[in-house]
């Protein structure tokens, strides 16, 4: 049985075997780490793969509300992937990994107190929660984002750092020039180092 367990949590319109080969890719730096990498509860609407919420008529406005339905479904997920790999009340030894859709719900777990888990990463994200923020503030978050990225702009990255660390919530950030929407080399090597950190306590 693995001593502990990163949940891969993929963006909208892909899959779970999108981010599955991160863990592969992970696992010999992680020993000990079982990854879980979920499909999304919902079918996308437009196409093939998955969603954590709706982007249908989506506005800046409506999107809090969308991730806090999500929620649900989204518990229900974790908890039975926690059940699977015999995880369960040991919150401490996992960590959420999310890109882009996948990481407002990393972070929207966090901040809403639902998941006080070891740590938070999310790739080329936003923090879109409703108010208020009840974060378990003993976990620490990791934003990575790219300066070219064309589908959520780097900015949502900084000003998704200010408002956490407003929180109370302990926050790095690596903002990367020449990266668009996706989860580079480097990104993913910083991440691996920062989930051994929070896997080490």
């Amino acid at each position: 049985m693995a001593k502990s367990l990163v949940i891969l949590l993929h963006g909208v319109g892909s899959n779970g075997d999108d981010l599955a080969g991160l863990g592969s890719h992970w696992s010999p730096v992680l020993p000990g780490v079982a990854f879980a990498s979920p499909d999304a509860p919902d079918h996308f609407e437009h196409g093939a793969g998955y969603q954590w919420f709706s982007l249908k008529g989506i506005t800046e406005e409506n999107r809090p509300a969308r991730v806090a339905d999500a929620r649900e479904a989204f518990d229900q997920l974790l908890g039975g992937i926690l059940d699977a790999h015999q995880m369960s009340g040991q919150l401490d030894r996992v960590v959420l990994v999310g890109f882009s859709q996948g990481s407002i719900m990393a972070l929207d777990a966090l901040v809403s107190g639902r998941w006080p888990v070891a740590g938070v990463v999310a790739f080329s994200g936003r923090l879109a929660s409703p108010q208020p923020f009840t974060p378990a503030t003993q976990t620490p978050v990791l934003l990575i984002h790219g300066h070219d990225d064309a589908v959520i702009p780097w900015v949502e990255s900084e000003a998704a750092a200010l408002r956490l660390i407003a929180a109370g919530v302990q926050v790095k950030t690596q903002f990367e020039p020449a990266t668009g929407h996706t989860i580079s080399g480097q990104g993913a090597r910083t991440a691996a180092t920062f989930i051994a950190h929070c896997l080490q306590k």
